[in-house]
Order: structure tokens, then sequence, then C-alpha cells
């Protein structure tokens, strides 16, 4: 059974568009089979991680947290 697909043209740079042909060439794959896997790599392990906090955003709020922790439980009362 074959997947159902949608078509859609992009417009992307010229450069880029002429590495992503070199690129499938190169490895005896489509054109689609390379976007589909750079579009599954990007949805599967970029996004994600543009939804982790910082470090730095993590240690600045817990010390945050343990200097007002005295008002924030009054706070919470």
């Amino acid at each position: 059974m074959s997947a159902i697909t949608k078509k859609f043209t992009p417009e992307i740079d010229a450069k880029l568009y002429d590495e992503f042909v070199a690129v499938a060439e190169q490895n005896g794959q489509t054109k689609r089979h390379v976007l589909e896997q750079a579009l599954r790599f990007y949805m599967r392990n970029v996004v994600p991680s543009q939804h982790l906090v910082r470090p730095e955003v993590m240690d600045a709020f817990e010390q945050s947290v343990a200097r007002n922790r005295e008002l924030l439980q009054r706070l919470a009362k």
C-alpha cells in the first residue's frame, strides 16, 4: 500500500538546491527521498529542541526561587 502524498513547490536558495540535487545523485537517491528525510529529521530533532529551556535560563530561575523562597511560600498561602 503506497503512502498518500502531497505535492508542493517551494522556492529555495539556488545554491542549496544544487547541493541538495548533488547529494541525491551522489547517494543514488531521489530528490523526494532526500527531502523527506531532511524534513523528518527537522521535525523529530530540531523542532523539539526549540522548546527546551537553555541551561542558563534554568540556572537564573533556580537562583531566583532560592533567593525569594520565603516570599514565594507566603504568596502560596
